[in-house]
């Protein structure tokens, strides 16, 4: 029986544990921080086990928990991740991650020297859309055909009837990285042309793109797009494009955050105790906090009356709530007022998008070919956040330990032999994509 290490308790723990210790060919150690959170996932499962452990700093207890395992699973943080990783490369055991693969190139050398495999960016974004994308690199490539365009839009989002904030979004995963998303720069290719898109301005080069079923939505620029050219083996292609998607109103919103500083990351030590209306009136230069929504309007640009404003009031922006003293920057006080005001209510639902455009040239003809993904949480049960990272990795992890994989150093899942087995289990637990073809005329 194959022995799986999980690291981390977090959101997306839940239905990946359950589906391993479901599978009946698998013994788990869910070892967390929190041993409470851990154990509540395991229960009183025979073949699981849960233990408490800070990564950071027990490198021997991480060392001997890997070195029982056969295969590691992480679902921590990227900044605990590369000591993760190490410790699999010294022991020669597998890691499984949804996070990027960036973080973990500089081991990739002695990844492959050792024979292990990191396998990186196996959850939703990234993840589930390297795999259709893929799948559909792999058919056009297999009939003679070129790439010419790929376009990816995801996001995670509240389900309609539990949209019921001005934000148009609650938090479906951890809250401090949707907002360091604002720190990211964007990159990508249009038509031939590189477009670079500075952090300050990502939001502001935000589009609306229409999903079937559901309405219009926002998509703003997801970081590099650039090199998953490399990644899927498309040099041909002159247009790619990874987006995330949000309800409508995000982004004006978030840029207008930035513009006003609360997305800063410098020390501030003398943020708690000051109140939210006190710290924004600093930072519209308006020393006696009178009228601060005509303020902050004025300096934005923006009406009084605008939904930016008007949301800015209904975070607490203007109001009396005293920043927690847990918070050592501006982006720390932003996110520990949204918290509360954005968070998932018992019997609340998620959803999330996933949209893969590939445009294909032939010598005879053109094809558009639209893969959506729209799954929901369960109510009162998992998230379909949680279902769509958490089973994907699950899933491809089962793949490595039946030995189905012979790839080593560190790879994101862009093979046949993980993403075919992985796309058709989790159509067997109900995630799946709609696909539509279009004949394009030359």
């Amino acid at each position: 029986m194959k022995q799986v290490l999980v690291l981390g308790a977090g959101l997306t723990a839940r239905p990946l544990v359950r589906y391993l210790l479901d599978e009946g060919a698998f013994r788990v150690t869910l070892a967390a921080l929190d041993l409470a959170e851990a154990a509540g996932l395991v229960g009183d499962h025979q073949r699981g086990r849960s233990l408490g452990i800070d990564v950071m700093r027990d490198h021997q207890t991480l060392g001997d928990l890997v070195a029982e395992a056969e295969l590691v699973i992480s679902l921590l943080p990227v900044s605990c991740e590369l000591q993760v990783a190490e410790q699999c490369v010294r022991l020669r055991r597998p890691l499984v991650t949804a996070n990027y693969s960036s973080g973990l190139l500089p081991l990739h050398t002695d990844a492959q020297r050792a024979g292990v495999l990191l396998l990186c960016e196996t959850g939703l974004d990234p993840g589930i859309d390297h795999m259709l994308a893929m799948q559909t690199i792999d058919k056009v490539h297999r009939a003679g055909g070129e790439v010419r365009s790929l376009r990816c839009y995801c996001g995670g989002l509240p389900a309609p009837e539990s949209n019921d904030n001005p934000l148009g979004y609650k938090f479906s995963w951890t809250p401090r990285g949707v907002a360091m998303l604002a720190h990211r720069d964007g990159r990508f290719k249009e038509r031939g042309c590189v477009v670079e898109v500075p952090s300050s301005r990502v939001f502001a080069a935000h589009s609306v793109i229409l999903v079937d079923g559901l309405g219009d939505f926002e998509v703003y620029p997801n970081h590099d797009s650039l090199p998953y050219l490399d990644h899927y083996d498309i040099p041909e292609a002159d247009t790619i494009y990874r987006g995330a998607v949000r309800n409508l109103g995000w982004c004006d919103l978030m840029h207008k955050l930035s513009q006003l500083g609360y997305f800063g990351l410098d020390p501030r030590p003398d943020l708690g105790g000051q109140t939210y209306r006190e710290v924004t009136a600093a930072l519209c230069d308006q020393r006696d906090a009178g009228d601060l929504r005509t303020a902050a309007a004025s300096l934005l640009g923006i009406s009084r009356e605008s939904a930016v404003v008007q949301a800015m009031d209904w975070m607490g922006l203007f109001g009396e709530t005293e920043i927690p003293h847990t918070a050592t920057c501006l982006l720390d006080a932003l996110v520990a007022l949204q918290i509360p005001r954005m968070s998932f209510r018992p019997g609340e639902r998620d959803m999330v998008i996933l949209v893969l455009e590939v445009e294909a040239e032939y010598p005879d003809h053109k094809e558009r070919t639209t893969s959506t993904l729209i799954e929901y949480g369960e109510t009162g049960g998992d998230s379909a956040m949680a279902r769509t990272v958490g089973l994907t990795a699950a899933i491809a992890a089962k793949q490595i330990l039946r030995g189905a994989v012979k790839t080593t150093g560190v790879q994101i899942p862009v093979f046949p032999e993980i993403y075919g087995p992985t796309l058709r289990e989790l159509d067997r637990q109900g995630i799946s994509s709609v696909d539509s073809r279009e004949v394009i005329p030359c």
